[in-house]
């Protein structure tokens, strides 16, 4: 290639735009002339003169052509930030103190930035300060906004908890909006039921750990878009509104019967959608209570290792995905081991017709002390199968030892690996196990397995004489998914945390946390390889996010923060482009991803 070749083919726009108006003014040149020679039509020729002769009159200007650029990240104007950040700190107030000054000021920050510029100050960390020396702290008044419905005018924030908006399409596409918006959770002249049940759901789903807390989250707009308000309510709001307010008068508030017949929709839902197999895993949890527990019954609680006064719950779990179906705070002593006969009426309330056929319950798997031999002889009744594990006694135990026919068996565990286990089974006579009709006693299948990694044999029960040895174990061992979900509900949605300050019954709790585990299985499902982890990762892996929001006339733009996950998340949300929010003046959403600044 010739020299003047390169330089005719290589010709940027800001060059091509700076010879023509050096035509046009040094050299004299007519617009017409200068815009052939320069590839121009006559009007964007004219249009370039007028910019450049407004630019000229600028006082501070940069050079229309030729601009410096700067490598790497652009540098924000940090001062004032920063001094906020050191005299805030010379007052002794906490990095959270902090963040959260600098959110209400509208400062785009993060924890670790505001904890690595206190580092770069010299700073020690705090010593632990008594519940008195935070008082006397003067945090400088900040006054938050009220919660009301959001009006979509054209505008543009930042937001911390941008990730949570990646719900919105999951909510959509399973109609969860139309459930709760036909619930009879009470609404309010100010909010409606839907951004209600939102608000509260907006902090389950972000892991919010302290409810009272609410100077960390009540001014996030991207929360507030989350339940289509312009920031969530305060949790003054929350304790008047779920306890004592409704739209008409002042009542009880949330019910249990409320909860009841939205788990049932939601069942309704389940069934409808094809999420529900033919087995559901059952069990209790111990819910601690922190304030004066006279009034309640002493549970065990496995977590602290001893009994306490605390609410027992039982949870029903599908364990092929994970969905919670049934969720009941509300067990005592006297009617323990009768909740799975409550469960079954539950579950039969409402049948639902899925592709013209009944899909009926089958199994029910679940532990030891659950229930009586008399209700298991009931399920059997109804022709509902079981699996349970049987309490092993020092007299069995020595009957085991006598044992001498055992079969060897190879059962798949997880990663199609097999693990082999000895197992010896029979049918024996348990007492009161018995037929409600003739009044006689039915034999019940026993299958003692050992070398299963416990120091002590399983026994296991079940009415089901068919099924295969390797099949029953599969089913049973299965039941341990239960048990995971219910160390969610406790340790990530925070079941065990609700604070004094922020009154919330437990019962309602319980039910948005189930239904906040739902939507982040639900969530998983979108993703084939991400389906068997935890609540926790996913939040992790792909909600943790901030980012801005910018709210047009036709559509609302999410601007997310790039993350390794994000392609993945993209491509699901980008699917979604189309869809219209009804509690959003139907608007669309678009998610897009942009550099962190």
């Amino acid at each position: 290639m010739k020299p003047e070749e390169y330089f005719n083919s290589r010709q940027t726009v800001a060059q091509k735009r700076y010879e023509a108006l050096r035509d046009f003014f040094v050299n004299n040149r007519t617009a017409d002339e200068v815009a052939k020679t320069h590839g121009f039509t006559l009007l964007s020729f004219y249009a370039l003169v007028r910019d450049f002769r407004n630019h000229l009159k600028k006082k501070d200007r940069e050079d229309f052509f030729f601009k410096t650029p700067m490598k790497g990240r652009k540098k924000r104007n940090d001062d004032e930030m920063n001094e906020i950040i050191v005299s805030s700190r010379k007052k002794n107030y906490s990095t959270l103190d902090i963040l959260s000054l600098l959110h209400s000021k509208g400062y785009d920050v993060s924890y670790q930035s505001v904890y690595k510029r206190l580092k770069e100050e010299g700073f020690a960390r705090l010593p632990r300060r008594t519940t008195a020396a935070k008082k006397q702290l003067q945090l400088p008044p900040v006054k938050a906004p009220i919660a009301t419905t959001l009006e979509l005018k054209a505008e543009k924030f930042q937001s911390t908890n941008t990730g949570l908006l990646a719900f919105l399409p999951i909510i959509h596409k399973y109609g969860i909006h139309s459930i709760i918006e036909k619930s009879m959770y009470p609404s309010s002249r100010e909010i409606s039921n839907l951004s209600a049940i939102l608000s509260f759901l907006a902090l389950k789903l972000s892991n919010i750990k302290r409810y009272s807390h609410d100077d960390l989250w009540c001014m996030d707009r991207g929360m507030g878009l989350f339940a289509g308000l312009n920031v969530l309510p305060k949790s003054a709001w929350f304790s008047s509104y779920f306890v004592l307010r409704t739209k008409y008068k002042y009542s009880s508030g949330i019910t249990a019967k409320m909860n009841l017949e939205f788990l049932k929709e939601l069942h309704q839902l389940w069934c409808k959608l094809g999420l529900l197999s033919d087995t559901v895993n059952l069990d209790f949890t111990t819910i601690p209570y922190w304030g004066d527990g006279t009034h309640l019954e002493n549970n065990w609680s496995g977590k602290r290792g001893k009994a306490l006064p605390s609410m027992l719950a039982i949870l029903a779990q599908d364990p092929d995905n994970g969905i919670i179906d049934y969720a009941n705070c509300d067990v005592m002593h006297k009617n323990e081991t009768s909740v799975v006969l409550e469960f079954i009426d539950f579950y039969h309330s409402n049948d639902v017709v899925q592709n013209n056929s009944k899909k009926p319950l089958k199994y029910l798997i679940f532990d030891s002390k659950f229930t009586s031999y008399q209700n298991l002889a009931k399920l059997d009744d109804q022709q509902i199968k079981f699996v349970t594990i049987r309490r092993r006694g020092e007299k069995m135990i020595e009957e085991i030892k006598k044992i001498t026919d055992w079969k060897t068996i190879s059962v798949e565990t997880n990663g199609l690996k097999k693990r082999t286990l000895k197992v010896s089974e029979k049918n024996i006579n348990l007492p009161g196990y018995k037929s409600e009709k003739t009044g006689k006693n039915k034999a019940i299948r026993q299958i003692i397995i050992t070398d299963n990694g416990r120091l002590k044999p399983a026994v296991m029960l079940t009415n089901d004489f068919d099924l295969s040895l390797e099949v029953l174990i599969r089913k049973y061992s299965r039941r341990w998914l239960v048990e995971k979900g219910i160390a969610e509900q406790i340790d990530f949605f925070h079941l065990n945390r609700v604070s004094s300050s922020m009154v919330i019954k437990v019962d309602f709790d319980m039910v948005m946390s189930v239904l906040a585990h739902n939507l982040y299985r639900l969530f998983a499902m979108e993703f084939d390889r991400y389906k068997h982890l935890s609540d926790e990762k996913i939040y992790h892996k792909f909600i943790v996010n901030s980012g801005e929001i910018k709210i047009e006339q036709s559509h609302i733009q999410v601007n997310l923060r790039k993350k390794r996950d994000m392609p993945m998340l993209m491509e699901f949300l980008g699917k979604t482009n189309s869809t219209k929010y009804d509690w959003l003046e139907n608007k669309k959403i678009f998610f897009a991803t942009v550099a962190a600044s």
